[in-house]
């Protein structure tokens, strides 16, 4: 009998060790927070998913199956936790294979988050994703790009396109405050679920919002800023490259209000 190795550090691995490298690979995936076995955004997830499998590999799993994957991973943990839920191919990256079988989910679980508390200071760079609209693993460009701000004295970095457009950051959706309106950048970015969750209970809410583009230059005229993801929906920002941002706290609570009159929902 054939065996083969999976060693880290010299040693045979544990499922444990290996579950975080479940994200490499040709795959995407959506996270999310549960908190009494439910979720916020539960049709923006499976609409995520759904629009990327699509994308990556030319057909997408029912929704209904998706739901009870989801489901049973959140009724095998905690009733607050924070949920990855990864669609991949059995057949890997770097080969045509595969193209004719349905793609695997992958779904992880780990402790509850609410994100960093804030205010954040973001570095300026230049980068733009790959493939921006899905939610896809492998950009190592992030965590570079990350651990360079934080080095130069930053706590996260915000992406500035080749046309000088404010994007989104790492591994979050930029929003900004006019003093009377939400400003959403344009630009080609992921629409987060946490982002869209906000933008229609900001509609229920009757609260203006635009969209419009949004360079470092016209940083001095807005009035707040904030990142939001699958953590939260809003994490102060207090200067973006060398220019600060005011402290907006009706902002931020505005964004929090809108979130919280999301329902939860069961998968």
């Amino acid at each position: 009998m054939t065996s083969f190795a999976t060693h880290i550090d010299g040693r045979p691995a544990t499922a444990e060790e290996l579950a975080p490298l479940a994200f490499a690979g040709f795959a995407h995936f959506t996270a999310a927070q549960v908190r009494d076995g439910r979720v916020r955004g539960l049709d923006l997830h499976l609409r995520r998913l759904r629009l990327a499998s699509e994308e990556l590999f030319g057909r997408a799993l029912p929704d209904d199956r998706v739901r009870a994957l989801l489901r049973a991973a959140i009724e095998d943990g905690p009733q607050d936790h924070s949920l990855t839920a990864t669609v991949y191919s059995r057949a890997g990256e770097f080969t045509a294979a595969g193209t004719d079988t349905e793609p695997a989910v992958l779904v992880r679980t780990g402790p509850a988050s609410s994100g960093p508390e804030g205010p954040l200071s973001l570095a300026t760079v230049e980068h733009e994703r790959d493939l921006p609209a899905v939610k896809h693993v492998g950009e190592v460009a992030k965590t570079r790009l990350l651990r360079q701000a934080v080095a130069r004295g930053f706590d996260d970095a915000a992406f500035v396109d080749r046309r000088g457009r404010l994007s989104e950051a790492t591994i979050w959706n930029l929003a900004f405050w006019d003093g009377s309106a939400v400003v959403w950048p344009v630009a080609d970015v992921l629409a987060g679920t946490t982002m869209s969750i906000v933008r229609r209970q900001l509609d229920r809410l009757g609260v203006p919002q635009h969209e419009r583009e949004v360079t470092p230059a016209d940083l001095p005229t807005l009035s707040g800023a904030v990142v939001m993801n699958s953590w939260t929906p809003g994490i102060p920002v207090h200067r973006i490259g060398s220019t600060p941002l005011p402290e907006a706290p009706p902002f931020l609570d505005l964004l929090h209000k809108a979130y919280e009159a999301e329902p939860l929902v069961r998968p």
